[in-house]
């Protein structure tokens, strides 16, 4: 067994609140989830363990006193507990299939099996037309292909506010995902108020300027993902938005 140092579960923590937090669906719940598993670790020595990672060992301590809560159930997804948990250590967390079994106490095999199962649900489940307001093409390009490989569809790529408008009026998108600075195009907040004036989607604001969001206007987005973003972070902001499951903290 490796006894882990103090100092890299303090590391560990910011990890673990986000992922206690999105498992629980709530701050105070997520937070409280990770305080009990760290005054555990330290007092009863559960650091010394086989897995000899902080973070994995913070991740299977709040998994295993989620599951001790009761709290845990299926979703109208038709996603199982377990499912949900290694969707989040694996796509959120970034936790390899193979680490996120022994978190779990679940076999890889298996793990990896949730896995596939989970993400043909999601995409059979989740996907809905998408409009994307982006003056710059690569990032707008981009940003195409990887609401497409989450199996959206995408209804129109608007550079303006006039666009935008335009297009969200003829095809109704499901969800919006806007720039704020659209150069000569305008404002990607205009856009979205005009367009959620007369009919609501989820909005996720990619932007270099999130501070501009923090003006206690009407909008609220779904998520507000900083560039440069991580695709992944991208991809589960997507789903969740969409659902209208658990939102994880602004990114």
């Amino acid at each position: 067994m490796t006894a882990l140092r103090r100092d890299d579960l303090i590391r560990a923590l910011p990890y673990a609140r986000r992922y206690a937090r999105a498992l629980t669906g709530s701050q105070p719940a997520g937070d409280a989830l990770v305080a009990e598993t760290l005054r555990q670790v330290l007092q009863d020595g559960e650091a010394a363990s086989e897995i000899a990672d902080a973070r994995q060992v913070l991740y299977q301590g709040v998994t295993r006193r989620f599951d001790e809560s009761g709290r845990g159930a299926g979703g109208e997804d038709g996603l199982s507990t377990r499912q949900r948990q290694l969707l989040l250590l694996t796509s959120l967390e970034d936790v390899s299939t193979d680490h996120a079994a022994p978190i779990l106490g679940i076999e890889p095999e298996e793990a990896a099996r949730l896995v596939a199962e989970a993400r043909d649900r999601l995409r059979a489940s989740a996907a809905t037309d998408v409009l994307i307001i982006e003056d710059e093409p690569i990032i707008a390009m981009d940003l195409e292909e990887l609401v497409q490989s989450c199996g959206h569809t995408v209804v129109g790529v608007a550079a303006s506010e006039k666009e935008a408008v335009a297009i969200a009026k003829r095809t109704r998108p499901g969800l919006i995902l806007a720039d704020i600075n659209l150069g000569l195009g305008g404002d990607g907040t205009n856009a979205v108020s005009a367009i959620l004036a007369s009919h609501y989607a989820p909005v996720i604001f990619v932007t270099a300027y999130p501070e501009r969001l923090l003006t206690g206007d009407a909008i609220e987005p779904a998520f507000v993902i900083t560039k440069p973003f991580e695709p992944l972070t991208l991809a589960i902001a997507t789903y969740q938005a969409v659902t209208g499951g658990v939102q994880l903290d602004r990114v």
